[in-house]
C-alpha cells in the first residue's frame, strides 16, 4: 500500500459530514488537537481507530484507506453500466454495477476500459434458436488467451469462463442482450455492441 492515510482525505470527509474537529474527536475518545494533527500530516490514526473513524466519517475502512468514497447514486439498476475488475495475480472476475473499491491479493483494482473489439479481437455472432453463439479468432495458449466472455442487457449478465487451451466461444440467451464483452489477459477490455454488430443467422 503505497499510503496509510492522508490527513486530506480525513479532512474532507470530516466537512462532508458537517463535523467540526472537536466533533469528531468527541466521537473517537481523542483531542480536537490529534484531529489537526492528522489532517495536517503530522501524525496519523491508530490502527485500532480507524473502523470508529471510517463509521463516523460515513465509508467504509476500504474507502477511507484508498480514498475513494463512493456514494450510491442508484446506478446499479442498469446492468449496462456492469465495471468489470479483473485480478493481474489470480485472474479473479469481480462485477460491479456502479463504482466500488475492490482489493484483490493487496492490491486495489480498477475497473477495465472496454474498448471497440478490433482485428485481433474479432466477436462474431450467430444466432442458433434462442442463442448467441459467440466466437473469438483467438490465441488460447497459456501465455495469451480469452479469460472470459459476457453478454450484458438491461437486467441481466451472463458470463462464460474461458481457460487457456480451450475453446473461445460461449453461447447466451438472446432476449435483451446489448453488448459483449470478451477480456484478453494481455490486450485488456473489448466490447460488441449486438445493435451495430454484422449477425449470422
Amino acid at each position: 500500500m503505497n499510503q496509510y492515510i492522508t490527513g486530506a482525505v480525513i479532512k474532507e470527509l470530516r466537512e462532508k459530514n458537517n463535523l467540526t474537529q472537536a466533533e469528531l474527536a468527541e466521537r473517537l475518545n481523542v483531542s480536537d488537537k490529534t484531529i489537526s494533527k492528522w489532517e495536517t500530516a503530522k501524525g496519523y490514526p491508530d490502527i485500532t481507530l480507524l473502523e470508529p473513524l471510517a463509521k463516523s466519517l460515513g465509508v467504509s475502512v476500504t474507502e477511507l484507506l484508498s480514498g475513494n468514497a463512493i456514494s450510491n447514486l442508484n446506478v446499479s439498476a442498469n446492468m449496462l453500466r456492469s465495471k468489470f475488475y479483473i485480478c493481474p495475480v489470480c485472474g479473479n472476475i469481480i462485477h460491479s454495477m456502479g463504482d466500488a473499491v475492490i482489493n484483490c491479493h493487496g492490491i486495489q483494482l480498477l475497473p477495465e476500459t472496454g474498448e471497440i473489439s478490433d482485428t485481433n479481437h474479432d466477436i462474431c455472432l450467430e444466432i442458433i434458436e434462442d442463442e448467441y453463439y459467440v466466437h473469438v479468432e483467438h490465441d488460447m495458449s497459456k501465455e495469451h488467451y480469452i479469460s472470459f466472455i459476457a453478454a450484458v442487457s438491461g437486467d441481466r449478465l451472463q458470463m462464460v469462463k474461458l481457460y487457456p487451451e480451450g475453446s473461445c466461444e460461449a453461447r447466451f440467451k438472446i432476449s435483451g442482450v446489448k453488448k459483449i464483452y470478451v477480456f484478453c489477459n494481455r490486450d485488456g477490455l473489448f466490447y460488441l455492441d449486438v445493435n451495430k454488430a454484422k449477425i449470422n443467422r
